[in-house]
């Protein structure tokens, strides 16, 4: 099984667990995650970003102080901007924080439901889930010469035919090698994987 597809399998277990939608932040460096899912409501998720939220969010701030795992009714976090009061305005009634990773690279989730609070079994396994998650969407200690090279090259705005010949190979060989860089960035477009690459400064 592929990482891109283990990783859509392990959102569409959170989505059937969070009624309510979910956040999820993947191994933020810098203040930037590397990847972001968010399930909420829309209008919920134009507001919060309209408002620059994530500066006053409660959930965020727990997750930065602490790890582990927090039902949102359980968090004791000054909230002057009242965030977690809009959210069940939202319809995100119940819900939890979960915090993983080194302080360099962390990961943070909020999930929602409507109805009910999250269980402990429930809580227990959305925790596995984002420790995957985390793990499995770590940025790359390296790339392959061949690999940094021909994202390089295209970044530059370079036609693939004009940049197979610099390097001096086939136009086929050049996709296989921007394949398999996508591949190790989790990225599914090339100008995705230059983004990435550079952000982890392996560009």
């Amino acid at each position: 099984m592929s990482k891109k597809l283990g990783i859509d399998l392990y959102l569409h277990k959170l989505q059937t667990i969070a009624s309510a939608g979910y956040g999820i932040g993947l191994n933020i460096r810098f203040a930037a995650p590397a990847m972001t899912f968010r399930t909420y409501p829309r209008e919920w998720i134009e507001i919060y970003n309209n408002n620059g939220y994530m500066f006053s969010d409660p959930m965020i701030s727990w997750g930065f102080a602490q790890l582990g795992t927090c039902r949102w009714s359980e968090m004791d976090v000054p909230d002057p901007q009242n965030v977690m009061a809009q959210a069940r305005a939202h319809g995100m009634n119940y819900g939890i924080v979960i915090s993983y990773g080194s302080i360099a690279t962390r990961s943070l989730a909020g999930l929602a439901k409507v109805e009910r609070e999250f269980t402990d079994v429930e809580i227990i396994e959305c925790q596995r889930i984002i420790e995957r998650l985390h793990n499995e969407t770590a940025p790359p200690e390296q790339m392959t010469y061949a690999q940094i090279e021909a994202l390089q090259l295209v970044a530059t705005g370079g036609r693939h035919s004009e940049v197979a010949a610099q390097i001096g190979i086939s136009e086929s060989a050049l996709k296989a090698r921007l394949k398999s860089a996508r591949e190790r960035l989790l990225a599914r477009t090339t100008a995705e994987a230059i983004q990435r690459a550079s952000e982890y400064k392996l560009l």
